[in-house]
């Protein structure tokens, strides 16, 4: 599925209807260049949830976590974790392991990971791909779920 976004909010709320369709965890890879928008996507994720607190790019921290307030778009839902986790800075697959990732995967929760090429073999496969194309005027957004 290919979706046009104009602009940031736009992206924001794309991430609010990713998130209803994902709201018992799963993993998500979220492609692009840098600047294409990923975090802004995560952010409308996460914000689904009724988390208010800044959502911020996880480029240094490698990995934020949030609790999910037990609510999505005003339904009541069990409480979930979220994980958004960042790949950019990372040099090899390997260091995954200094930091403990399995152990994350172990639960059961939602992971928004951008730059998931930089993580190859050392994360699991995906439920949902999502690629930002930057455009002149906006973003191409590209949603496959059909290779997993």
């Amino acid at each position: 599925m290919k979706r046009f976004i104009s602009d940031a909010d736009a992206m924001e709320r794309l991430g609010a209807d990713i998130a209803r369709a994902w709201r018992d965890g799963g993993i998500l890879y979220l492609r692009g260049e840098l600047g294409a928008g990923k975090t802004t996507l995560a952010r409308g994720v996460i914000r689904a949830f009724g988390i208010t607190e800044p959502i911020k790019s996880p480029t240094y921290t490698l990995i934020e976590s949030y609790t999910a307030l037990g609510v999505l778009s005003g339904k009541s839902l069990p409480p979930l974790r979220i994980y958004h986790i960042d790949l950019y800075r990372l040099q090899d697959p390997e260091e995954l392991e200094y930091i403990g990732i399995r152990d994350y995967f172990d639960e059961k929760a939602l992971f928004l990971i951008e730059w998931p090429e930089r993580g190859n073999g050392g994360i699991p496969t995906a439920d949902l791909a999502i690629s930002i194309t930057v455009l002149a005027a906006g973003r191409l957004v590209t949603l496959d779920n059909s290779a997993f």
